[in-house]
């Protein structure tokens, strides 16, 4: 079984989420990726939580199927080790702090003489130029610059997204980048310099509320979980103290919404909710009257009329919900993986494909790949030695 990259090396620099997500998926798809990390306590997402097994949730997700190569970049000795590496590598991935990587030599313009094949894929918060160049940058204050706070929670409270957004928007255009990369030298031989900033992938993803307050209008209101100018679109409580999604497309699903679900056809022609836009403007009034329609109704119930009528509907699952998800099971989305501290489970990359099994090889421990790689490299164990002595590994 051939899958899409194998034979393709990458080294990365990498620590947090963006950086070792984007590598992750690459390794998914078969390529062999070396993380290099500081020797002892290596990537600090190491140590964010211990809720795996003492393991931090967000490393053991971000981090199977690679090497680990324990480095000290301060030292001579390991930047050796490092440019040697290269030289056999494809691709060059790091989120090192602005500057650092091209203060150690290790920046497009300075390998690509050297290794003219190399794809260096740099991932910022605010990209290689611009007065917020050298700005330091975390999930929260991307979400925060990129304008998603401003459209993310209640009237009255901003709220973050429950996840590392603008990381995970980063590394997956590092990821799309990287594969086009490949592509692109598959053509020409030539390597790349991709250039990647959470600002500017979370800033894409912002598109549908910049163009909502296009040339100066208003901006989506912040209404919680519900939708900001589709009503009814959002959550709802049912008479068992459970809460249903409920999404309204158009007025053919508001006439079904009424006659099936609410059971109230007089509803459909009632001038407050005749249209979205009457029906948003009343949505105070019009929540009221669903509340009082679901609460003698449990959760199971307003689902069922919910699918009778053709209405787009949820849950709203808990993390034990997902992790025993009927659809995940049923489609045997969860596989186990090993990791220092024995087997996890994790999902499966979505897109399944039926030309090949992704990789799930172990998440590494600190260096664990250390002396195997520096042995391919040539080093025999006096030279490997001499490394130790020094903590350069």
């Amino acid at each position: 079984m051939i899958r899409p990259l194998d034979g393709i090396t990458i080294v990365s620099l990498e620590h947090a989420i963006a950086a070792p997500l984007c590598t992750r998926h690459l390794a998914d798809l078969g390529a062999r990726v070396i993380k290099v990390e500081r020797p002892g306590a290596g990537d600090f997402a190491r140590a964010y939580d211990q809720r795996v097994h003492g393991q931090s949730s967000h490393f053991v997700w971000t981090n199977r199927s690679k090497e680990s190569l324990a480095l000290d970049l301060k030292q001579a000795g390991a930047q050796a080790v490092l440019k040697q590496l290269l030289g056999a590598s494809d691709v060059l991935v790091q989120n090192l702090a602005p500057g650092a990587a091209a203060r150690m030599g290790l920046d497009y313009a300075t390998l690509a003489p050297a290794h003219p094949g190399l794809i260096v894929c740099d991932i910022s918060g605010y990209g290689e130029d611009g007065p917020y160049r050298d700005k330091k940058a975390y999930d929260l204050l991307i979400q925060a610059e990129a304008g998603m706070l401003s459209v993310t929670g209640t009237p009255d409270d901003p709220s973050k997204a429950g996840n590392s957004i603008a990381d995970i928007a980063a590394g997956m255009y590092a990821y799309s980048g990287i594969l086009s990369a490949l592509l692109l030298r598959g053509r020409t031989g030539q390597g790349s310099h991709i250039d990647v900033s959470m600002l500017e992938a979370l800033g894409e993803w912002m598109g549908y509320p910049l163009y909502y307050a296009f040339e100066g209008a208003s901006a989506p209101p912040r209404t919680a979980a519900s939708h900001a100018s589709i009503y009814p679109y959002g959550p709802f409580p049912t008479g068992d103290g459970d809460t249903v999604m409920l999404g309204l497309q158009n007025e053919r699903e508001w006439k079904l919404f009424c006659t099936v679900v609410l059971q109230a056809a007089e509803l459909a022609s009632d001038p407050r909710f005749e249209s979205n836009a009457r029906r948003n403007e009343n949505r105070a009034t019009l929540k009221a009257v669903i509340v009082e329609a679901f609460a003698p109704l449990t959760a199971a119930q307003v689902v069922a009329r919910l699918d009778q009528a053709g209405i787009a509907n949820a849950r709203m699952n808990d993390m034990a919900g997902v992790w025993a998800h009927p659809q995940l099971l049923a489609r045997k989305r969860w596989q186990t993986v090993g990791s220092p501290q024995g087997e996890i489970p994790a999902l499966l990359p979505p897109a399944r494909n039926n030309r090949y099994d992704y990789r799930m090889d172990p998440v590494p421990a600190v260096g664990q790949h250390t002396e195997a790689i520096l042995r391919e490299l040539g080093l025999d164990s006096e030279s490997i030695a001499a490394l130790r002595q020094t903590q350069a590994i």
